[in-house]
């Protein structure tokens, strides 16, 4: 595994920094724009992303990297005397935590709550004023999260390859 590590570190380097452009992209754009929509607009238009956010370029990137993230984590734990170990393991356990358990716990359950609303009730009125705040700052903390880990597989592979 030792010659094939640092091109998997690579490898996790990209697909963190593409989910943290990713969830970028939501933070300082699209929840801006949503919020700005009468309350039906904006949740029907979620509800829409939600459903096209599932599809194998993103899905494929993001538990891609996840999985990637546990088999690193391992070989951080395993080669830990090695250079760049520590860098792995945190950006491992910041992509796998941080981003990964973090959007299925906090985001894909607001994401299921707002799924289940109609956008002109008065219920899909409160949900979507909740939603807004508490989604947009569990993917603040996604994107941070994400960001991070990408900055260590970064460092981790620099020392990797020294």
């Amino acid at each position: 595994m030792g010659s094939i590590l640092p091109i998997l570190t690579f490898v996790a380097a990209l697909g963190s920094g593409l989910i943290a452009g990713f969830f970028l992209a939501f933070s300082a754009t699209v929840m801006w724009a949503l919020e700005r929509q009468p309350a039906p607009a904006g949740i029907a238009a979620m509800q829409t992303i939600n459903v096209v956010v599932l599809n194998p370029i993103f899905l494929g990137i993001f538990f891609g990297t996840a999985i990637l993230s546990l088999v690193l984590d391992i070989a951080a734990l395993l080669r830990w005397s090695e250079p760049g170990s520590a860098y792995l393991l945190a950006g491992s356990l910041l992509y796998f935590v941080g981003t990964f358990l973090v959007t299925l716990v906090c985001n894909v359950p607001l994401n299921n709550r707002l799924a289940a609303v109609k956008p002109d009730s008065e219920e899909g009125s409160a949900v979507w004023t909740h939603y807004l705040s508490a989604w947009t700052a569990w993917n603040h903390a996604r994107t941070v999260a994400s960001l991070a880990a990408t900055s260590c597989f970064i460092v981790a592979t620099a020392q990797q390859w020294g």
